[in-house]
């Protein structure tokens, strides 16, 4: 699928997906630090990804959502270079995310952030009412 809006396209497409930039710039991330880049890149190939682009086709953002495309989302990886920032391309990224026809109807869409909860709660997400009905195994 593909949205275009003021300049830039928003893809589904992996052919478009610049793997090494994204790879690249997922691992410099506080949620990606640490991480092997090889595991960075599988975690890419096994999910419903979104890239962001420029007109001249260069990558600008990306996010991605690991889903079993019928009960279950985890929205993921949301970024948008610096230089692009303000421009409200990451609430696009994740409006074009959540609204994608294969993952609507999910029982449970959930994501993880440090620092952009009013973001994620324009678009409804909100705080676990049971977070005692979650566990984590790292």
């Amino acid at each position: 699928m593909e949205w275009q809006r003021g300049g830039f396209t928003i893809s589904t497409d992996m052919d478009r997906l610049d793997m090494a930039f994204t790879v690249d710039y997922l691992a410099q991330t506080y949620w990606g630090e640490g991480t092997a880049k090889g595991k960075i890149r599988q975690s890419i190939e096994n999910a419903l990804n979104f890239g962001l682009y420029q007109d001249d086709g260069q990558q600008v953002g990306f996010t991605r959502v690991v889903t079993d495309y019928a009960r279950f989302a985890w929205l993921s990886d949301v970024f948008v270079i610096d230089d692009l920032r303000g421009r409200n391309l990451g609430k696009w990224l994740v409006e074009c995310a959540v609204k994608h026809p294969d993952l609507t109807g999910m029982s449970r869409f959930l994501l993880a952030t440090a620092d952009a909860h009013g973001l994620y709660q324009q678009f409804g997400f909100e705080a676990l009412a049971k977070p005692e009905n979650f566990m984590l195994k790292t």
